[in-house]
Parts: C-alpha cells; sequence; structure tokens
C-alpha cells in the first residue's frame, strides 16, 4: 500500500510494483496478483484496466 500512497494517480502492473519494491521481476507473480485482486475487493485498491491497479480515491 506504501507504494500507491507514494503515487495515488498512477496504475501499477504487478511487475511494475515488484521492480518498485526491489522484488525478483522473473518470478512469477502470481502471489502479488492475488493479493492485488484481494485489495480490490476490500475496496482498497481499483482496476481501471485488465492486469492494471490503482488507489481508490
Amino acid at each position: 500500500m506504501n507504494a500507491f500512497n507514494q503515487h495515488p494517480d498512477q496504475a501499477f502492473r504487478a511487475r511494475e510494483l515488484h521492480e518498485l519494491l526491489g522484488m525478483p521481476t522473473d518470478e512469477a507473480t502470481v502471489i502479488t496478483r492475488s493479493r492485488l485482486g484481494r485489495l480490490v475487493r476490500q475496496g482498497f485498491l481499483t482496476q481501471p484496466g485488465r492486469g492494471r491497479y490503482q488507489k481508490r480515491t
């Protein structure tokens, strides 16, 4: 959530979040995508496009 708080108007892909957080980008991001999906369902994030996640304003 810190990445979304620092860049509230930017929509991220899971791979971009991995780069921003210093995580390896060559690994599968299934876990990251599932966590992002959970945050969308809980109302913290929106999904403005397929595979894109943004902080709800």
